[in-house]
């Protein structure tokens, strides 16, 4: 009897000592963070493929789930999905008890299939550093009240489903430094930035409309990419302000007006402006170093600078070019220096090379459909068309129009 008394307090000392371990695992993590990782997981699922969701046992410890980091008892950066490349992601809903995480600095999921809206409680985070749901089908506009992450730096929204405009809020952000918008439905036009920190802004493939305002972008800015929209106006003015860029693409849009000569100093290794309705000549201040210019499907005109021979891959083609293409050019391009040099389409009038002289194999040079005779015949790209010369009649009537 007095064993079986023994054994029953010994059983219930184990209970109690069980239950109280249990509690303290609960007790790591605040109630209410515990609480909203909970309806976090229940709305968001697995892709088949995807395991990233088992190890979220809510009867252990949640700060040792995957993509789970927490500082003390409260979660500081939740990484969903599994972000290795090529790895199934995620499918469900953002839910809002996102906002519950308060002391949450950096949120992010994986490309998968996550819809739907983005919470308004998400503004709630004011610690909130770093936001990024990129390739998933966010739809929706953007919460204008993002513009409370007073502390947001980082804001990637890429390749979902968003529409509507970019809220003037989010320009007035005074810590970001990267947002990125592009290949999304975002309409309206670019909002002015005022962070003195912004380095990076991609806003490609959208339906973005309107013109630059001089003061919309900062000085601060490197990476600059609007193309694939329908902006218009004159970029001169806010371009000369932006030399700090190192790759700008202004690409497929309706701007019109020059182009500062400046531009082609500013440390920039790749500079598309194809297919606008940019006018005017083209004069760099400096020999130019950037390896790749695009300034095809424009309407430059006058002479091709010289100062351009120094361009690895140079697209001048489809223009309104004149004159006969300068010696430095030929120089370079036989001792292989130029990779690229598209001048079709222009009303060029001359090439001083030798009819037999060797292109080398690495150089591509297409002076088709131009006011001349190409002395050398070198493969053009299929869309140049079939005709060699522009015709007589065209070249005779811009002459008219532009003495020599």
């Amino acid at each position: 009897m007095a064993k079986q008394r023994c054994l029953g307090v010994g059983f219930l000392v184990f209970s109690l000592c069980l239950f109280q371990c249990n509690m303290i695992t609960f007790a790591i993590l605040d109630p209410l963070d515990f609480l909203a990782l909970q309806s976090i997981r229940k709305a968001l699922h697995d892709l088949p493929g995807s395991n990233f969701f088992a190890s979220w046992d809510f009867t252990s410890d949640p700060c040792n789930f995957a993509g789970v980091y927490c500082d003390s008892d409260k979660v500081i950066s939740l990484n969903l999905g599994d972000p290795r490349a090529g790895s199934p992601g995620l499918t469900g809903r953002v839910d809002a008890a996102i906002g519950k995480l308060s002391a949450l600095a950096e949120f992010s999921i994986v490309p998968g299939r996550v819809y739907g809206p983005l919470p308004q409680s998400i503004s709630q985070l004011k610690n909130l550093r770093f936001l990024a749901i990129s390739r998933n089908f966010i739809s929706g506009g953007i919460p204008a009240t993002l513009g409370h992450l007073r502390n947001l730096r980082t804001l990637d929204l890429s390749y979902n489903q968003l529409a509507g405009e970019i809220p003037r809020s989010i320009g007035t952000l005074p810590e970001l430094t990267n947002l990125i918008l592009c290949h999304n439905h975002i309409s309206g036009s670019v909002p002015q930035f005022l962070s003195q920190s912004l380095t990076r802004l991609d806003l490609k493939h959208n339906s973005l409309t309107g013109s630059l305002a001089p003061s919309s972008l900062p000085p601060s800015l490197q990476y600059l990419s609007l193309a694939w929209n329908k902006l218009s106006g004159s970029v001169d003015r806010a371009l000369n302000r932006l030399d700090q860029l190192n790759y700008l693409d202004l690409s497929l849009n309706q701007f019109t007006g020059s182009i500062p000569g400046r531009i082609f100093t500013f440390p920039i290794t790749n500079l598309q402006l194809q297919r606008n309705q940019f006018t005017g000549s083209v004069e760099p201040v400096d020999q130019v170093t950037i390896p790749t210019v695009d300034l095809s499907f424009n309407s430059f005109s006058g002479r091709i600078s010289p100062l351009f021979s120094t361009v690895q891959n140079l697209y001048l083609n489809n223009n309104r070019f004149t004159g006969e293409v300068p010696a430095s050019f030929v120089d370079r391009l036989l001792a292989a220096s130029i990779q690229i040099l598209y001048l079709q389409h222009n009303f060029l009038t001359g090439i001083q090379i030798n009819p037999t002289a060797d292109i080398p194999l690495s150089s591509s040079l297409c002076l088709q459909y131009n006011c001349m005779v190409p002395p050398v015949h070198t493969p053009c790209p299929f869309r140049s068309g079939k005709q060699i010369t522009r015709p007589t009649s065209q070249c005779n009537e811009w002459k008219g129009f532009h003495p020599p």
